[in-house]
C-alpha cells in the first residue's frame, strides 16, 4: 500500500518524501566490436536534480540508458544508486521512458497503467487509483477506457509518460520525452517532471531539443563518442564558452574593427558587428578602439545558448 499511496501523493503533492539517493554512473565502457559505445562514462546525478543528458546520435546516450536499467551490461565501470550497486529490486523502483515506445497498442489506458503499475509491485486497488490520477493529471480522463492506438502521437507519449510514473518510482530516466508533444503537452510534462526532482528524485533525460534543456535543467552534460565533454549549469558552461561582444559603432569606418589585440570579428548585422575575444584579451581595448571612431551605441556581451554552447564544445572536441 506504501507504493499506492506515495504514486498517488506525487501525482498532487510533490511535497511527499521521496527518495533523495544520487545515480552514480562510474568507468562505463561498452564496446561492439570496434566501435566504442561508451568510453568511461562518469555521471553523477544527485536526488532533486533535473538532469540534461545531450549529444549527437550515436553519441552513447541510449546506450547509457539502457545500462542504467539493466537491458545492457556495461563491459567495465558500474551503476550505484544510494552508494550501492543497482539490484533487480532497485531496478524496479526506476521510472523509465524509452526512445522507442513500447505500450499495449490494443490494451485500454486504465487497464494498462494500472497492469504496470502492478508490475512494479503495487496492490491491485492502489494501482487502479494511480493509474487514474495521472490519466486525469495528463487530460486523459476522458479517454481513460480507449485503446492506446486510438490515441494521436502526443497522447500516446503522455500515457508512455505516466507509465513511468504510475508506481512511485525512486528515480526517472527518460530517452526523448518531449518528442511529439504540442506546447500544451511540453509545458504540462516540464512541470510534472519539475516536480518530481523538488519531491527528491533524480530525473534524468535525454534531448535533442536544446532549448527545452537549457530551460528546464538544473545541469548539464555533453556526451560525444561515448564520454563527458562537458558539464555543468547552464550558467558554468556559458561561463567557460568564448566571450563574444556586440559592438554598434553607427559612424565608424566599415574595416575600423580589424587587427584589434585579442579579438575576431565574427559578423556583421544592420551597422554593427559581433566580436570573439580571446581568453585573457582586454575587452576594453575593444571598447576603445570603437570609442575612437565616434559615438558608441551598443556593447554588450552575448550569452550564448546551449545550443551555441553544444556547438563549440564538439568543435574544440574534434567532431
Amino acid at each position: 500500500m506504501e507504493l499506492g499511496r506515495r504514486a498517488v501523493a506525487l501525482a498532487t503533492d510533490p511535497t511527499d518524501d521521496a527518495a533523495v539517493d544520487s545515480l552514480t554512473l562510474q568507468g562505463l565502457t561498452k564496446r561492439y566490436g570496434d566501435v566504442v559505445a561508451l568510453g568511461g562514462l562518469d555521471l553523477e546525478v544527485p536526488g532533486g536534480e533535473l538532469f540534461g543528458f545531450v549529444g549527437r546520435n550515436g553519441a552513447g546516450k541510449t546506450t547509457a540508458m539502457r545500462i542504467i536499467l539493466g537491458v545492457l551490461s556495461a563491459d567495465a565501470g558500474e551503476v550505484r544508486f544510494g552508494g550501492t550497486p543497482l539490484t533487480f529490486e532497485a531496478r524496479r523502483r526506476i521510472g523509465y521512458l524509452p526512445e522507442e515506445r513500447g505500450l499495449y497498442p490494443k490494451m485500454r489506458l486504465a487497464d494498462q497503467l494500472a497492469y504496470l503499475a502492478q508490475l512494479h509491485g503495487m496492490a491491485p486497488t492502489a494501482a487502479r487509483v494511480a493509474a487514474a490520477t495521472w490519466l486525469e493529471r495528463f487530460g486523459l480522463a476522458a479517454r481513460a477506457r480507449d485503446d492506446l492506438q486510438g490515441l494521436s502521437l502526443g497522447n500516446q507519449q503522455r500515457v508512455q509518460l505516466a507509465a513511468a510514473l504510475v508506481f512511485g518510482p525512486n528515480l526517472l530516466v527518460l530517452d526523448e520525452p518531449f518528442s511529439g508533444l504540442d506546447p500544451v503537452a511540453v509545458d504540462v510534462m516540464s512541470a510534472v517532471l519539475r516536480e518530481q526532482a523538488d519531491a527528491g528524485l533524480p530525473v534524468i533525460f535525454s534531448s535533442h531539443e536544446l532549448e527545452l534543456v537549457e530551460r528546464l535543467c538544473d545541469r548539464v552534460a555533453i556526451i560525444d563518442r561515448g564520454r563527458v565533454v562537458a558539464h555543468g549549469t547552464v550558467a558554468e558552461l556559458r561561463a567557460g564558452a568564448p566571450e563574444r561582444r556586440w559592438v554598434g559603432a553607427p559612424n565608424a569606418p566599415v574595416h575600423w574593427g580589424e587587427g584589434i589585440p585579442g579579438t575576431h570579428l565574427i559578423s556583421r548585422e544592420n551597422g554593427r558587428m559581433l566580436f570573439e575575444i580571446d581568453p585573457g584579451a582586454d575587452d576594453q581595448a575593444l571598447l576603445q578602439a570603437a570609442l575612437a571612431t565616434g559615438p558608441v551605441r551598443e556593447f554588450h556581451r552575448v550569452e550564448p545558448s546551449l545550443g551555441e554552447i553544444f556547438r563549440t564544445v564538439l568543435e574544440e572536441d574534434g567532431t
